[in-house]
């Protein structure tokens, strides 16, 4: 369990769901490990219960939407630990509104969390990782980026767009030693997703679409996370993995055998 030893990562969104299961992962695996959150209250809670002596959890509070924060971030691991091997770029935020009501404050507050702060933190991370000989760079993403879901047009274009921007890092930041990589998972089981997972409706009509017959857990698209910024991946970049248990391999359907006559 040392696949990350004397790593030094910074995760952004860390205080619960998939965060804090990479934040978690990523300690169990030796690394050193910043985790940074909106809600400073929750994070420094998170960073207490996985932390150890051995494998310290250190807890930042600020908004990734905000260059200044994101400095702070990447200035925490460089005064705590010297330096910034692995960014896992991780928050993010969601809001369910029917296209023709989108208001412009809605679209902005997310373009800005999710694409904006996206791309603050790989920058601001990649000038530290420079410094330090290079890194890896891995952030979460979504199905949402190719594949359309209704009353979600911000997400969908904040999702596709940073989809654009790990390709676009990705080929800019090979030849300094930075890999760049994404996770575009379908729903996974996290506050974000209540909305599907804790409708007894909707879970019915979503879990018909998936062949895995399940959704998501956070551990998993941590497991992930971690191939992709660890050494087994030293030949991948620019690449994004869907995890989706089959959702966006086609359409389900439930036809009786038999040959299929013309009409």
């Amino acid at each position: 369990m040392t696949r990350l030893a004397n790593k030094v990562a910074l995760v952004t969104g860390g205080a619960q769901g998939i965060g804090r299961a990479v934040v978690q992962r990523f300690a169990a695996e030796g690394a050193r490990v910043v985790a940074a959150d909106l809600d400073e209250t929750l994070m420094v809670r998170t960073a207490k219960e996985l932390s150890s002596h051995e494998r310290p959890v250190e807890a930042v509070g600020g908004d990734i939407s905000r260059r200044t924060d994101v400095r702070l971030m990447v200035q925490r691991c460089l005064d705590r630990f010297g330096k910034l091997d692995i960014l896992v770029a991780n928050a993010g935020t969601a809001d369910v509104q029917p296209f023709l009501e989108i208001d412009d404050r809605r679209w902005r507050h997310i373009l800005d969390i999710n694409l904006n702060g996206t791309f603050y933190c790989i920058q601001e991370a990649a000038r530290a990782m420079v410094r330090g000989g290079g890194g890896a760079i891995v952030v979460t993403a979504s199905t949402n980026a190719f594949w359309m879901e209704s009353g979600l047009a911000a997400y969908n274009t904040s999702k596709g767009g940073v989809i654009g921007l790990v390709r676009s890092a990705a080929i800019d930041l090979a030849p300094l030693g930075i890999r760049v990589n994404a996770v575009e998972p379908s729903v996974v089981r996290t506050r974000l997703s209540k909305v599907i997972t804790d409708n007894p409706t909707e879970t019915a009509k979503y879990l018909e679409r998936i062949p895995l017959n399940r959704f998501a857990e956070p551990a998993e698209v941590a497991d992930s996370i971690l191939f992709l910024a660890s050494d087994e991946a030293s030949y991948i970049t620019g690449h994004a993995l869907i995890l989706d248990g089959g959702l966006t391999l086609g359409l389900k359907l439930d036809l009786p055998s038999g040959p299929v006559t013309a009409q």
